[in-house]
This record gives C-alpha cells, structure tokens and sequence, in this order.
C-alpha cells in the first residue's frame, strides 16, 4: 500500500523535484509551502509521512515538528527534517523534538529515496534512533 507524503518546503524547485520523487517510489504526495500549510495539511489528512524543511515563513520546521509532536493523535507521523542547517546542534535541536530523521541540502536522491524506505518501514511508534543522510554523512 503506498504512503501518505506530505511535502513541506517554501523552494519551489525542491517541492517539485521531491514530489516527483514520491511519486516515483509510489507514494501518494500533497505539498504545503510553509509551516502553518503543513500543520493545516496534517489537520485535513494525517499523512504517514512528513518531509520538512526547517526554514520557512509562517512557522519553521522546528515549531512545526514540536506542534505536531505535542498534539494528541499526531504522534504517530514520521518526520524527516530536510535542511541546508548542517550543524551538529541544528540537527541535534530536530532530533531532540521528535523528527526521525535529518537530511542536509544538497541532497542526493538515493539519500531521500534510502531514508524515506528506512523511515516508512519501522512501525510509527518505534523508538526513533537517529539517521542522518547528506552531504555530510
């Protein structure tokens, strides 16, 4: 059965090239171009799945991540946070909010395509050991 994706980041270009990339794989894909889109989003249609940019207007991706985390009925959505912020504490700060995963931009396609499997295939209410894919992996 495909997954639910949900897209959130505010650069056209990466929307487009990762929904592409979801549908690729089989995934059933909606797109948010800023933070309270995607909250608004999930309230609609909680989807198996967020792929999160952690810079955008209207609510970043860390407070996007910490509502979503601290909202009843939520907690079951796997996050993965996608970020040109590589540092250790920038991925540390996602990580201690609930996200799942953390990819650095630029990104190669099989880094998404690998995480977003790995992700997908723990049960959603697993322990979430951290994974890290990127450019400085």
């Amino acid at each position: 059965m495909p997954a639910s994706v949900l897209i959130a980041d505010d650069d056209p270009n990466i929307l487009r090239a990762l929904s592409f990339l979801m549908q690729r794989e089989g995934h059933v894909v909606r797109t948010a171009t800023d933070g309270r889109q995607a909250l608004d989003a999930v309230e609609e249609e909680k989807p198996d799945l967020l792929l999160l940019d952690l810079m955008m207007p209207r609510a970043n991706g860390y407070d996007v991540c910490r509502t979503l985390r601290s909202s009843p009925g939520h907690e079951g959505i796997r996050i993965i946070m996608l970020t040109a912020k590589g540092r250790d504490a920038d991925e540390q700060t996602g990580m201690a909010l609930g996200a799942d995963a953390y990819i650095t931009k630029p990104f190669a396609i099989s880094d998404v395509t690998e995480c977003v499997a790995r992700v997908l295939s723990r049960p959603a209410t697993a322990a979430r050991p951290p994974l890290r894919h990127g450019s400085g992996a």
